[in-house]
């Protein structure tokens, strides 16, 4: 079992920069893909971003591609989020989300435990 807690939210201005982190605790943290999701209020779940179990290959929703990065550190089992040149339409609850099978990796269903999300509000 892997538990997921997020950290690293705010409240920032556009064009500011965060950096989300997701710290995992359990023993299938190196076998699993990771990703990052967000939901906006009165908005489904949404991909942002994920990463492979070795970190080599990552893949972006088009609204943050060029602006967001996954990476992972498979020793201290974190996951992070960085977020550049933020927009108001980037305010949402973030969430880490880890996939023990695989799957589509764009699904909310390819993904077998979620964190409990932070909040990134980004003002105009």
């Amino acid at each position: 079992q892997v538990q997921l807690v997020e950290s690293g939210g705010g409240l920032v201005q556009a064009g500011a920069s965060l950096r989300l982190v997701c710290t995992t605790s359990g023993r299938t943290f190196s076998t699993s893909a990771m990703a990052w999701f967000r939901q906006a209020p009165g908005k489904e779940r949404e991909f942002v971003a994920h990463i492979d179990v070795s970190g080599d290959s990552t893949e972006y929703a088009d609204s943050v591609k060029s602006r967001f990065t996954i990476s992972r550190d498979n020793f201290r089992n974190l996951v992070y989020l960085q977020m550049y040149s933020l927009k108001p339409e980037d305010t949402a609850v973030y969430y880490c989300a880890a996939s023990k099978f695989g799957g589509h990796v764009g699904v909310v269903a390819s993904y077998d435990y979620w964190g409990q999300g932070t909040q990134v509000t980004v003002s105009s």
